[in-house]
Protein backbone atom coordinates (compact mmCIF):
# COMPACT_ATOMS: atom_id res chain seq x y z
CA UNK A 1 0.00 0.00 0.00
CA UNK A 2 2.58 2.50 0.84
CA UNK A 3 4.22 1.78 -2.68
CA UNK A 4 0.95 2.71 -4.50
CA UNK A 5 1.03 5.92 -2.43
CA UNK A 6 4.53 6.81 -3.17
CA UNK A 7 4.49 6.37 -6.95
CA UNK A 8 2.17 9.26 -7.57
CA UNK A 9 4.82 11.28 -5.45
CA UNK A 10 7.69 10.38 -7.31
CA UNK A 11 5.63 11.10 -10.23
CA UNK A 12 5.17 14.69 -9.78
CA UNK A 13 8.46 14.89 -8.08
CA UNK A 14 9.63 13.44 -11.61
CA UNK A 15 7.77 16.02 -13.79
CA UNK A 16 8.72 18.91 -11.61
CA UNK A 17 12.11 18.53 -13.07
CA UNK A 18 10.25 19.08 -16.34
CA UNK A 19 10.27 22.39 -17.49
CA UNK A 20 9.21 23.75 -21.39
CA UNK A 21 10.04 27.20 -22.15
CA UNK A 22 7.14 28.77 -23.90
CA UNK A 23 8.32 32.48 -24.27
CA UNK A 24 12.19 32.46 -24.66
CA UNK A 25 12.76 35.67 -23.26
CA UNK A 26 16.76 35.00 -21.43
CA UNK A 27 17.72 32.62 -24.39
CA UNK A 28 20.70 33.67 -25.89
CA UNK A 29 20.58 32.07 -29.96
CA UNK A 30 23.24 34.03 -31.77
CA UNK A 31 25.74 33.30 -29.24
CA UNK A 32 28.22 30.46 -30.85
CA UNK A 33 29.73 27.34 -28.94
CA UNK A 34 32.97 29.25 -29.18
CA UNK A 35 31.39 32.32 -26.83
CA UNK A 36 31.20 34.78 -29.89
CA UNK A 37 28.64 37.30 -29.36
CA UNK A 38 29.61 38.95 -32.98
CA UNK A 39 25.64 39.67 -34.88
CA UNK A 40 24.00 38.90 -31.46
CA UNK A 41 20.56 40.95 -31.31
CA UNK A 42 17.63 40.54 -28.72
CA UNK A 43 14.28 42.10 -28.98
CA UNK A 44 12.44 42.58 -25.85
CA UNK A 45 10.96 44.90 -23.10
CA UNK A 46 14.29 46.73 -21.29
CA UNK A 47 14.19 48.24 -17.13
CA UNK A 48 16.10 50.48 -15.52
CA UNK A 49 17.90 50.42 -12.06
CA UNK A 50 19.01 53.29 -9.75
CA UNK A 51 19.17 54.35 -6.31
CA UNK A 52 19.03 51.08 -4.46
CA UNK A 53 21.77 49.75 -5.90
CA UNK A 54 24.09 52.84 -6.48
CA UNK A 55 27.45 52.17 -4.56
CA UNK A 56 26.86 48.38 -4.34
CA UNK A 57 28.95 45.61 -6.31
CA UNK A 58 27.47 44.57 -9.48
CA UNK A 59 28.11 41.01 -10.75
CA UNK A 60 31.72 41.31 -12.21
CA UNK A 61 32.94 43.07 -9.32
CA UNK A 62 33.11 46.71 -10.14
CA UNK A 63 30.64 49.37 -8.15
CA UNK A 64 27.43 50.17 -9.67
CA UNK A 65 26.98 53.75 -10.78
CA UNK A 66 23.56 54.63 -11.28
CA UNK A 67 25.09 57.44 -13.91
CA UNK A 68 27.22 55.46 -16.00
CA UNK A 69 26.35 53.76 -19.01
CA UNK A 70 26.02 49.90 -18.33
CA UNK A 71 23.48 47.29 -18.06
CA UNK A 72 22.73 44.30 -16.55
CA UNK A 73 22.04 41.04 -18.96
CA UNK A 74 21.76 37.01 -17.78
CA UNK A 75 23.67 35.73 -20.67
CA UNK A 76 26.32 38.50 -22.74
CA UNK A 77 29.53 38.45 -21.16
CA UNK A 78 30.92 40.83 -19.21
CA UNK A 79 32.33 43.89 -20.89
CA UNK A 80 30.11 43.26 -24.09
CA UNK A 81 29.32 46.57 -25.58
CA UNK A 82 25.42 46.93 -26.79
CA UNK A 83 23.77 49.70 -28.93
CA UNK A 84 19.91 49.73 -27.09
CA UNK A 85 17.26 50.88 -29.24
CA UNK A 86 14.27 52.56 -27.86
CA UNK A 87 11.75 51.36 -30.41
CA UNK A 88 9.16 53.22 -28.27
CA UNK A 89 10.69 56.75 -29.31
CA UNK A 90 13.88 55.75 -32.13
CA UNK A 91 16.75 57.33 -29.01
CA UNK A 92 19.79 54.74 -28.97
CA UNK A 93 22.36 54.74 -26.23
CA UNK A 94 25.18 52.24 -25.57
CA UNK A 95 26.12 50.47 -22.86
CA UNK A 96 28.72 48.14 -21.26
CA UNK A 97 27.54 44.38 -19.36
CA UNK A 98 28.62 44.65 -15.96
CA UNK A 99 25.99 43.12 -14.18
CA UNK A 100 23.58 40.25 -14.27
CA UNK A 101 19.59 40.24 -14.23
CA UNK A 102 16.90 41.38 -15.41
CA UNK A 103 15.47 38.55 -12.75
CA UNK A 104 11.75 39.80 -13.64
CA UNK A 105 10.05 37.77 -16.34
CA UNK A 106 9.59 39.20 -19.46
CA UNK A 107 12.38 41.77 -19.86
CA UNK A 108 15.80 41.63 -21.48
CA UNK A 109 17.95 44.07 -20.12
CA UNK A 110 18.10 46.38 -16.80
CA UNK A 111 20.08 49.38 -17.94
CA UNK A 112 21.22 51.82 -15.59
CA UNK A 113 19.17 55.45 -14.48
CA UNK A 114 21.90 56.89 -17.10
CA UNK A 115 21.14 54.84 -19.51
CA UNK A 116 17.56 54.89 -19.50
CA UNK A 117 17.39 58.32 -19.12
CA UNK A 118 19.47 58.56 -22.33
CA UNK A 119 16.70 56.44 -23.48
CA UNK A 120 13.74 58.94 -22.55
CA UNK A 121 12.27 55.87 -20.27
CA UNK A 122 12.33 57.52 -16.97
CA UNK A 123 9.11 58.46 -16.66
CA UNK A 124 7.67 54.68 -18.20
CA UNK A 125 9.98 52.41 -16.57
CA UNK A 126 9.99 49.97 -19.31
CA UNK A 127 10.23 50.33 -23.28
CA UNK A 128 10.59 47.97 -25.89
CA UNK A 129 14.18 47.54 -26.95
CA UNK A 130 16.24 46.38 -29.53
CA UNK A 131 19.87 45.06 -28.54
CA UNK A 132 22.68 44.72 -30.66
CA UNK A 133 25.87 43.40 -29.90
CA UNK A 134 28.98 46.40 -31.37
CA UNK A 135 31.78 44.76 -30.57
Amino acid sequence: MNRLLSLPVIFVLILSGCYLETNPVYRSDGISASGSVAGFQQRGVASFYGEGFHGNLTANGETFDMYALTCAHLTLPFDTVIRVINLDNDREVTVRVNDRGPYVGGRIIDLSRGAAEDLGMLEAGIANVLLKVIN
